[in-house]
């Protein structure tokens, strides 16, 4: 019989209180009581009589939030009227201890790609990330767009958020060749680049201090005074300067009489070792 012919004989849907799988004392031990939901056997007998697809996945609906998830189920061992969550399933779906949610059977497609996004930069830490991922993956059987899954290992838990899925919004990944692919962690930070040092920012070159000019050495400087201490009517350079203008003029003189050697030096200048004779 055709399912779509006959969509009252192939659908499951029914209301259950929730509450988290921690809950329960039957449940299945380990990781697997993490990634599903467990029902009650009436549900298993109402579900072999419908003609559904297998493995089995359901829609998970929140009226009170209009919040949608996918899952599948472990065991049907729960209480009539009582679905047991995986405790993060019931934070994505913001459901409370209690609170009433809608359960329906789905058909996804395979899923062929899947975009994830750890919470913490210390999963990127752990050998082989992807392979982990790669791993866990294979114990959920479909995965939803916006939601946050929980990966073990290590003994330490990681949160990740499913950012994109593959053909449609929610796949199965049950027996499917699935890509994965990361995006930056949550509280990934890049890191800071050095800023750029400006000119304005530059220390000058050192400039090598001049040394200061030797002062021109002058003779005869200062005031002269007479050795009983009385200060001179004129000052000493002056008088010493008159009297060798005086000696000058008085050389110029008698050179005019010097010999015919003595007449062919040039006037104004003095001759150092002029007694000798002059070089041919």
């Amino acid at each position: 019989m055709d399912r779509h012919h006959h969509p009252s004989s192939s659908t499951f849907e029914q209301y259950y209180r929730c509450y988290p799988v921690a809950f329960l004392d039957k449940a299945a031990s380990g990781e697997r009581k993490q990634r599903f939901v467990i029902m009650p056997p009436s549900a298993l007998e109402r579900l072999a009589s419908l003609h559904i697809d297998y493995p089995m996945l359901f829609e998970l609906h929140n009226p009170s939030t209009e919040r949608v998830t996918h899952c599948g189920v472990l065991e049907f061992v729960a209480e009539e009227g009582l679905i047991y969550l995986p405790y993060w399933m019931m934070e994505n779906m913001l459901l409370q201890e209690g609170d009433l949610v809608q359960l329906r059977n789905a058909s996804l497609e395979k899923g062929t790609y899947v975009k994830l996004q750890p919470h913490s930069t210390e999963f990127l830490d752990v050998s082989n990330p992807k392979a982990i991922l790669e791993t866990s993956l294979r114990n959920y059987s479909c995965l939803t767009t916006g939601d946050t899954i929980l990966v073990a290992y290590n003994n330490k838990k990681y949160f990740i958020n499913i950012v994109e899925t593959k053909p449609s919004a929610a796949v199965s990944v049950v027996e499917t060749d699935c890509e994965v692919d990361f995006a930056p962690p949550l509280d990934y930070k890049e890191p800071e680049k050095p800023a750029p040092t400006s000119k304005a920012n530059k220390a000058p070159p050192e400039v090598l201090e001049e040394e200061p000019a030797l002062k021109k050495f002058n003779a005869f400087t200062g005031s002269s005074r007479r050795l009983d201490g009385k200060q001179l009517a004129e000052p000493a350079v002056n008088s010493i300067v008159e009297q060798s203008q005086k000696e000058v003029k008085e050389i110029s003189s008698d050179s005019k009489s010097s010999s015919a050697s003595a007449s062919a030096q040039q006037s104004g200048k003095l001759v150092f070792g002029a007694n000798k004779a002059p070089p041919r």
